[in-house]
């Protein structure tokens, strides 16, 4: 796998669009509410919406224009305030924030700034600077920051002035779609060495040898997870893990996050509106106790990270593991639904012209993907540019999801991108595929 080759003016251009399309997503996702909505902690779970905004700017201020740029330190005073390792989301609203009108101004003042130091910034010379590393690192930041502003939206109460087109119909042969797909055993390179943005838990390229298995063409659709959901799935502790069942327990669980039946009819809660839940998108808002449970239900389990990675890469002609499901090229709207362009996942069997080699669909895109595989380095990792990026999550902690959602930019997602959650989290734009084992005989 090799990300296209760039020359310096075309890094600098790649650079700016990306950082300019994430501050349109940021203000479209704060100039949508009013000040009270911005300053306000709508759960527990997320930071208040001004908190994002201000961070945004102060992580773009102490990397690009003190690191990169040389200059004094515009707001050095609320450096700690913005520090999402010293203080928890649940006490950030306790803080004394930037007020909304003093955060905008203030992200406006360091983007103006850091497009300025960018125009004339050498992009080589050290690790931070070579192929605009470091400011594909903060595109990347705020734009998973508006994906968590995003999640922020879709918690709150009352009208949330959010609007997009849907996606697409399914195409003609979703219907004629193979329930799953085998891919076959052997090695393949996972992770990657090449990729100029990649960040330091991708890292580095190296061969995994996997068994052969099955994989789900397409995820696992909210008329599927309805199915185990009647069939008592919430109620018959054989599917679920002892953690995953005391957590059902404790906590009353008994569909995915923001649905409730009512008259016979499941409905969902979607930004504000409250609408049938559609039986052909991929289910969304479920843990990972809750996909592990349905999988054991099936007859099935989760994939691991590893096989994920195979399934979504590993194309068996060539040998190679190719940057997208695809092929080599950065994501277009045939491919993926990536990019808040569409407020909801497509139905399953949804972009064929972004399908696998092997003809599995929507790996990028649409949902991010619970795996079974804990958070841990890959050989030879090396924490970069700072430790609490990766290295301090590693461990049986947190789960691994991979893909992508419809809340995430193509900046921030790749073949390679690897997101991770406790397994408890339901509020993130989170489904599933199933695997199983290959018999010998049909390996």
């Amino acid at each position: 796998m090799t990300a296209p080759a760039l020359d310096t003016e075309a890094l600098r251009r790649r650079a700016i669009d990306a950082l300019v399309t994430a501050r349109e997503r940021t203000r479209g996702l704060t100039n949508c509410v009013d000040e009270h909505e911005l300053t306000a902690q709508h759960s527990p779970l997320m930071s208040p919406l001004v908190w994002d905004l201000a961070h945004i700017g102060n992580q773009e201020e102490q990397w690009l224009l003190r690191n990169v740029g040389g200059r004094e330190a515009l707001r050095p005073d609320i450096d700690p305030i913005y520090d999402a390792f010293e203080h928890p989301r649940s006490e950030r609203p306790t803080l004394p924030l930037l007020p909304p009108a003093e955060a905008h101004a203030y992200a406006s003042d360091v983007r103006g700034r850091v497009l300025e130091i960018l125009e004339r910034a050498p992009l080589h010379g050290t690790r931070l600077t070579d192929a605009a590393f470091v400011f594909g690192m903060i595109a990347q930041h705020e734009q998973q920051h508006d994906e968590t502003m995003l999640i922020t939206h879709q918690l709150r109460r009352g009208p949330v002035a959010l609007t997009s087109p849907p996606p697409a119909p399914a195409p003609a042969d979703a219907a004629l779609l193979p329930a799953e797909v085998l891919v076959p055993g052997g090695p393949f390179t996972m992770g990657t060495s090449a990729e100029p943005w990649a960040l330091d838990n991708e890292r580095p390229a190296h061969t995994r040898d996997v068994p052969p298995f099955f994989i789900d063409t397409v995820p696992v659709s909210n008329g599927a997870y309805t199915a185990f959901i009647e069939d008592g799935g919430y109620d018959d502790e054989r599917w679920w893990t002892p953690a995953g069942w005391a957590h059902v327990r404790e906590h009353g669980l008994s569909a995915p996050l923001f649905w409730r039946r009512e008259g016979g009819v499941w409905l969902r809660r979607r930004f504000g509106v409250t609408e049938p839940v559609p039986a052909a998108e991929p289910v969304l808002h479920v843990c990972w106790y809750e996909a592990d449970a349905y999988a054991r239900w099936a007859g099935r389990r989760l994939p691991t990270e590893t096989e994920w990675e195979k399934a979504a890469r590993h194309d068996p002609a060539t040998g190679r593991s190719r940057r997208y499901p695809w092929g080599d090229a950065d994501p277009s709207p045939e491919h993926a639904n990536l990019g808040q362009r569409h407020l909801q996942p497509a139905p399953v069997g949804s972009y064929p012209a972004g399908a696998s080699p092997l003809g599995v669909r929507q790996m990028i895109g649409d949902v991010w993907e619970w795996t079974a595989s804990d958070f841990t380095p890959y050989p030879g990792f090396a924490p970069f540019p700072y430790k609490e990026y990766s290295e301090v999550f590693f461990g049986p902690d947190h789960k691994v999801l991979r893909g992508g959602s419809f809340a995430v930019d193509k900046v921030a997602v790749r073949g390679t991108f690897r997101n991770w959650d406790y397994p408890i989290r339901r509020q993130i734009f989170s489904g599933f595929r199933t695997a199983r084992d290959a018999r010998p005989e049909t390996a």
